[in-house]
């Protein structure tokens, strides 16, 4: 009997735990142009420690998931920004940007990363950026 009871617990106990682990989902805005940006994008964002990761070349949006315990929207943002592409909040510098494909390099926004748009236009077409 006692042992049914102790078995009671800690399933009870490892339901409670992950319980606790916090998936989180965020849309974080990430310049760029093409199929070759988004691969870059999203194994930048998987390396930073996202579950999944899903970038869009038509409306800049990359969506993440990952558990809050273990990443953060910010880390995820500076992994990217290390690749050479441009976040909502995070921008790249100069030298990582200037080692993406031409066709990748996009038009960088003045200032903030924040402001700005697409502009750059180039497109790779079916991956032939040399990715």
């Amino acid at each position: 009997m006692k042992a049914k009871y102790f078995m009671l617990i800690a399933i009870t106990s490892l339901f409670s735990i992950a319980s606790f682990a916090q998936s989180k989902t965020d849309t974080i805005k990430v310049w760029g142009n093409c199929e070759s940006c988004k691969a870059k994008i999203e194994k930048a964002a998987l390396a930073a420690g996202a579950a999944s990761a899903n970038w869009s070349d038509e409306t800049l949006q990359l969506v993440v998931n990952y558990d809050a315990a273990k990443s953060s929207s910010m880390s995820i943002q500076k992994k990217i920004a290390s690749v050479g592409y441009d976040t909502e909040n995070v921008k790249a510098d100069d030298a990582a940007y200037k080692k993406l494909d031409k066709c990748c390099q996009y038009a960088r926004p003045k200032g903030q990363a924040s402001s700005g748009s697409k502009a750059s236009g180039k497109s790779c077409g079916a991956g032939k950026c040399g990715g």
